[in-house]
């Protein structure tokens, strides 16, 4: 299963379908998804043992109303390999190491970053690794940056879309909008668990909808207070297809209208509508849980197919894969093969330079 991709493979295996007469060169461009273990994906998660065990001694029996799943090397080794998966950028997922505080956040940060770092030595083209930090603490997240990014040589940050129910975009975060704009970082928004009493009280987890939304609360944050004006050098990526962001783009400049911008209190920019289409435009966004047509398709209206990526969500998406092949051939609704290779392979390299070192354009 693990067999060496070559764009040659996807090319010629779809026109030999089409040469049989199966259907036509057309449809086999729309329809054969590319062979191999050629993906690149940038939104899978690891729970080292130590800050597995940590989560489930503070209660954490569930994330986002999923159950907290066990992992291992081994295990994402062999998902990668039914999936045609070649390497995955690591991340920790919601509640990062926020559920911790002072020395403790701080020790089980370096612990998650340390542990990703020995996986590039273990398994050098299998793995990548987005550094977690010991948010909302500003300042020792920018020493944990420093150290990610410079010593252990990980490929970017994961940031929650809120700690402790202030959002990306707030001036308390400014500092680490700094930091992250010097390295010129790629940086990976992650949606977070909503507070009971934050929220309605509704009979289903918060995976399936209150984690787009907080996604979208972030998105529009970090828009609407210029922060991705000030720091263009910082490259976000949004979890699922951008939770609703994409849907909203033409919404969230209407403020910009008429008598509209007078709503805004003092202080707060005033992006233009075209100012909020042209930031929709630059975030990245992945695949993960949301490769239908009417997903990718709103991605694409509102965004750039050169910055969507493919993301597994695994293994918080491991009840839904449970065999091999294609993980998502949802995404021949929207794709061609051609297209497919750029959003699941070429995308991610481009945006990770070490990783496409080891990897292999």
């Amino acid at each position: 299963m693990n067999r060496k991709f070559t764009r040659r493979r996807a090319v010629t295996s779809a026109a030999a379908l089409a040469s049989a007469g199966l259907f036509s060169t057309a449809a086999a461009r729309a329809t054969a998804p590319p062979s191999g273990a050629y993906r690149i994906d940038l939104h899978a998660h690891f729970l080292p043992p130590e800050y597995r065990a940590s989560l489930l001694s503070h209660g954490y029996f569930t994330i986002g109303g999923y159950p907290t799943p066990e992992w291992s090397p081994e295990a994402a080794l062999d998902f990668m390999d039914r999936y045609g998966i070649a390497a995955q950028a690591l991340s920790i997922s919601d509640p990062g190491v926020s559920f911790l505080r002072g020395t403790e956040a701080r020790d089980m940060a370096r612990y998650c970053n340390t542990y990703a770092a020995s996986l590039f030595k273990s398994h050098p083209t299998r793995f990548g690794g987005f550094a977690v930090l010991p948010m909302p603490d500003v300042a020792a997240s920018i020493a944990e940056l420093e150290y990610a990014l410079t010593v252990l040589k990980l490929d970017g940050v994961v940031l929650l879309s809120s700690y402790d129910g202030i959002y990306l975009g707030d001036p308390r975060f400014e500092p680490l909008m700094a930091a992250l704009d010097r390295h010129n970082a790629y940086v990976f928004v992650h949606p977070a668990s909503v507070s009971r009493d934050s929220k309605p009280e509704l009979p289903l987890p918060d995976f399936l909808y209150e984690f787009t939304f907080d996604t979208t609360r972030a998105a529009t944050m970090l828009m609407y207070t210029g922060t991705m004006r000030r720091y263009p050098r910082i490259r976000f990526q949004l979890a699922h297809a951008g939770g609703t962001i994409p849907f909203l783009t033409y919404r969230l400049g209407v403020l910009s209208k008429t008598g509209a911008a007078d709503l805004f209190p003092p202080g707060v920019p005033r992006p233009s509508a075209f100012d909020v289409a042209e930031l929709v435009k630059t975030f990245f966004y992945d695949t993960a849980l949301s490769p239908a047509a009417t997903d990718m398709r709103s991605v694409l209206a509102a965004g750039q197919q050169s910055r969507v990526v493919f993301g597994s969500d695994w293994p918080f998406s491991q009840l839904t894969l449970t065999g091999s092949g294609d993980p998502q051939p949802e995404l021949d609704q929207t794709f061609t093969t051609s297209d497919r290779l750029q959003i699941e392979r070429a995308n991610s390299l481009r945006e990770l330079p070490r990783l496409a070192q080891v990897v292999g354009s």
